[in-house]
């Protein structure tokens, strides 16, 4: 359904410090620096850039989405718990700790660290 998604940053080199650690427990890595975007992929698929880190085009500030979210899906309970640990560690909003949604499947919310609203969940 998507070819990839941004994520709009002011500071470029934090944002990256922090997703490149975040992501880290989902096999995500940073394979492309350019001077106004990074590019992360899946490690088993290195040139399939799935999202960008990038400063905005028109070179206003990024901002946030009101009810804008973007969710990773993690393979065990485990990694929902390392991501959103990781996350905290290093600066972002708590925006709800892992444990259990909607009944049954496994989920933690953050704000990364220029307010975007970051999920990562387990289906159960």
């Amino acid at each position: 359904m998507f070819a990839f998604i941004t994520i709009g940053t002011n500071n470029l080199k934090k944002s990256s410090a922090f997703y490149s650690k975040i992501l880290k427990p989902l096999k995500i890595k940073k394979v492309l620096s350019h001077n106004r975007y990074y590019g992360y992929a899946k490690k088993e698929t290195p040139k399939k850039i799935e999202l960008y880190l990038i400063r905005p085009h028109n070179k206003k500030k990024a901002t946030i989405g009101n009810g804008t979210m973007i969710t990773f899906k993690a393979n065990s309970k485990k990694t929902v718990n390392e991501f959103y640990k990781i996350g905290i560690s290093l600066g972002a909003k708590d925006e709800g700790m892992p444990g259990p949604r909607h009944g049954k499947d496994y989920y933690a919310y953050l704000r990364d660290l220029d307010g975007n609203k970051i999920c990562i969940f387990k289906k159960i």
